[in-house]
């Protein structure tokens, strides 16, 4: 009796349908059930569910697929061991075969084992030293109680050269870890050096509280450096993915069903302090896809909430695309008495909860913007102003929404929504002709029709209730020779060879043990196939078995005519296709 590795046993106690569900909404289809994907912005829903394989697969850009693991891996950005690991524990299971570790995954622990040891070394020094009582001083300054510190683990690196070096030595770890965990610099002459020297220490933590990385702060008022200085890219920290304060907000963000997104680590703390805990901050100037795309797992709402400069108003536009295109509802903070959150709840905190709680939309507030750069009292700033805010509107997906402003637009500049909309034509048409020479991705709607009915066709039978009896109509029709795909081939031979085992009825998991690992992927692909929309509707599986029969006497015919045989023989087989062709397309008026 063989033992079921980890990941079977996992497979026993969580149910796919169930724990996809506590993610995104499914919706049941037939056998199986379906969702907008989660891994890209899709409006038509591509991804596909099986209770019965416990699998689920992508048939829209992305083309993703797999079992409960991969979807933990992918929906969370980590490794094999680390969801196989959360996947256990949910599941009340131990993992005893250490030989499951990968290296990947050992040396993220690695670095987040090294960030967590970093951080409390930062943290004695600023609670515990003379070394950090400017950090103290200035936190005090900023009314930052000790708590939120703690929370925080807010921390200051002193000024030395090697303090955190000689400390992490001493845990084990070379200079070499620490320079690719972005800790250390290197010289030219290859002396190592702490990156962080005389900075209050923000760590940077992901939405599982590991320490990904760190943001340090000058506390000097002349200095050459610049006031914040980041980890660079490493293994387990990319800026583009990151945003300060998901691991204590999220939650928060899940109930409100709201984000605030603001620029710096105060203009999150402040308000987490003064009980506002829905507010994450974005690391940079730009709000990037991924920021966004990890928003989206919590929320539909984003409200910006970024510097009252210009700079501020640029993120915010920079945001906007992207915010779009993923369906978010986005809304705009405006303090008028306070450069930033940090400074309008510590200024005035009545102001501050007033200011949140009535948002402006992001278009209305894009327009006051341009409206106040160029006051519409003549034509040429009446065109300023559209140059500047129509192409957004142009690209605001919701007909009602955008008729909506450009109604507004029409009546603040005084000019008629015709002569609005034919600009938005213009622009569209611009838009048009540039992605026309954009090289378009690799899709899977952008397949042969032939592939297309041939997975369709073959996928109607695995799902079938009497998936024999639909196999023989098939194939009554069509020879496993017709098919394409060298796999659909062997899979199908395999399939009829095991017909004597499944008398009392086809049995899916059992059949898929007959398959090679290669085999089993493609079939799992197959099979979830006749549950996407890459199909015509209302075409039944008799017509598109005779359809594929077509393709494949027009494939034989090809063959025949590149063949080097005497012209003779060339047209007898020629003409034997041709009849059997005629025949096919009669079937096909027919049907």
């Amino acid at each position: 009796m063989t033992m079921d590795s980890p990941i079977d046993e996992i497979k026993k106690k969580l149910d796919l349908v169930e724990f996809i569900s506590s993610y995104i909404t499914l919706k049941k289809l037939g056998r199986n059930f379906k969702a907008n994907c989660p891994f890209h912005n899709e409006k038509t829903p591509s991804f596909v569910v099986s209770p019965e394989r416990q699998i689920w697969h992508c048939f829209g850009s992305c083309g993703e697929g797999g079992d409960i693991v991969k979807f933990l891996m992918k929906w969370e950005n980590i490794t094999f061991f680390e969801a196989l690991k959360e996947l256990a524990k949910k599941a009340g299971i131990t993992l005893k075969n250490s030989n499951l570790e990968d290296s990947t995954w050992k040396k993220k622990e690695r670095f987040f084992n090294m960030n967590r040891l970093a951080a409390e070394f930062f943290q004695y020094v600023l609670n515990k030293t003379k070394f950090g009582k400017k950090g103290e001083e200035y936190l005090k300054d900023r009314q930052i109680k000790p708590s939120i510190i703690e929370k925080f683990m807010l921390g200051y690196s002193p000024s030395s050269w090697d303090s955190l070096r000689l400390f992490l030595k001493k845990k084990n770890f070379s200079d070499q870890e620490m320079h690719e965990n972005g800790l250390l610099v290197l010289t030219d002459s290859a002396r190592y050096y702490d990156r962080f020297r005389g900075r209050l220490m923000f760590p940077l933590c992901d939405a599982r509280d590991h320490i990904l990385g760190f943001s340090g702060r000058s506390l000097e008022d002349n200095v050459k450096e610049a006031k914040y200085i980041n980890t660079p890219e490493t293994p387990i920290y990319h800026k583009r993915e990151t945003l300060f304060g998901i691991n204590l907000a999220r939650e928060s963000i899940k109930k409100e069903k709201n984000v605030f997104l603001v620029e710096g680590e105060f203009d999150m703390i402040t308000p987490y302090q003064n009980g506002f805990s829905n507010f994450v901050a974005i690391k940079g100037s730009a709000v990037t896809s991924e920021q966004l795309m990890l928003l989206k797992r919590y929320t539909e709402k984003l409200t910006l909430a970024l510097d009252a400069d210009e700079a501020g108003n640029e993120a915010v536009k920079r945001g906007i695309d992207e915010a779009e295109r993923l369906e978010f509802e986005i809304n705009v903070i405006k303090f008028d008495f306070a450069k930033d959150p940090d400074e309008a709840v510590r200024k005035d905190l009545v102001a501050f909860k007033k200011a949140i709680s009535k948002p402006i939309h992001i278009y209305d507030f894009l327009i006051d913007l341009a409206l106040k750069k160029h006051p519409a009292d003549d034509p040429f700033n009446k065109k300023k102003v559209g140059d500047e805010v129509l192409p957004y509107i142009a690209k605001i997906n919701n007909s009602i929404v955008k008729s909506h402003y450009l109604k507004k637009i029409s009546a603040l500049l005084d000019v008629t929504e015709y002569s609005l909309e034919t600009l938005i034509k213009k622009i569209n048409r611009s838009k048009n002709i540039q992605s026309f020479y954009k090289p378009t991705a690799n899709n899977k709607k952008n397949e042969k029709r032939e592939d297309i009915l041939e997975k369709y066709v073959l996928s109607s039978i695995f799902q079938s209730e009497n998936a024999y009896k639909i196999n023989e109509i098939i194939f009554s029709i069509i020879d496993p020779s017709d098919l394409s795909i060298p796999s659909h081939k062997k899979i199908v031979s395999i399939f009829i060879e095991k017909k004597e085992l499944f008398k009392n009825g086809f049995n899916i998991n059992l059949f898929v043990t007959f398959l090679s690992p290669e085999l089993r992927a493609i079939f799992d692909e197959i099979y979830l196939f006749a549950s996407s929309d890459l199909i015509v509707s209302n075409e039944n599986l008799e017509k598109l078995a005779f359809e594929l029969k077509r393709f494949s006497l027009k494939r034989q015919m090809n063959q025949i005519l590149n063949e080097e045989n005497d012209e003779k023989e060339k047209n007898k087989k020629l003409l034997l296709i041709t009849e059997e062709l005629k025949e096919v397309e009669k079937k096909l008026i027919s049907l």
